[in-house]
């Protein structure tokens, strides 16, 4: 399989980016494609320009390798921070120009402005991995789990995606050494589950 795994944090050094390694290593250790996408290193511009709004747009050729991909995946792996109850702006702005019409989504003929969707990506599972300096029992009390809504409700489930899988890890601003092992070991064993079993 095909699997595109897409990471936003502009930390080479954080556990962002050791859970993507891991999770990078593991897929290919299992035999799938991976095609990772660091969209901070990458310099991924996630300014949606008025040009692209149309959706008859002509796709922009710095998207085209990411559309094609999203197209082509059989999976897909998300991993970024929780900042603010949502992803990082280059995260999101990732979304707006990738998951486009057409490439993430369609509507029904005839669609007045109801927003019906049809779901076009080919991906049937995701796992999205989130890290958070919050307790978690706080973050729900005080919070709930906007993220959770908005990548399985808002994005995954409108876009076709039926298994979704959502991994946090907290607090990672004073986790131990043993934690942050037992958590990337955690990391390991989804993945396996989801994608090489």
């Amino acid at each position: 399989m095909e699997i595109s795994v897409i990471l936003a944090h502009p930390d080479r050094g954080s556990f962002n980016h050791a859970i993507a390694l891991v999770v990078c290593r593991t897929l290919e250790r299992g035999g799938h494609t991976v095609c990772f996408h660091d969209l901070y290193e990458e310099g991924f511009d996630p300014l949606l320009p008025a040009s692209e709004l149309d959706t008859k747009a002509q796709t922009p050729p710095e998207l085209a390798r990411y559309c094609d991909e999203l197209r082509r995946s059989d999976g897909l792996v998300i991993v970024h921070p929780n900042w603010w109850g949502q992803p990082p702006a280059m995260m999101k702005g990732w979304i707006d120009r990738v998951f486009r019409p057409g490439v993430a989504y369609s509507f029904q003929e005839g669609d007045n402005g109801e927003g019906v969707p049809i779901g076009l990506l080919r991906a049937q599972t995701a796992i999205i991995i989130n890290t958070s300096n919050t307790e978690p029992e706080r973050e729900m009390r005080e919070f709930g789990d906007p993220l959770n809504r908005l990548w399985k409700k808002c994005i995954l489930e409108f876009c076709g995606v039926k298994n979704i899988i959502r991994e946090t890890f907290s607090i990672v601003i004073t986790s131990t050494p043993e934690q942050r092992a037992a958590w990337l070991r955690r990391v390991e064993e989804t993945v396996k589950v989801s994608f090489c079993s």
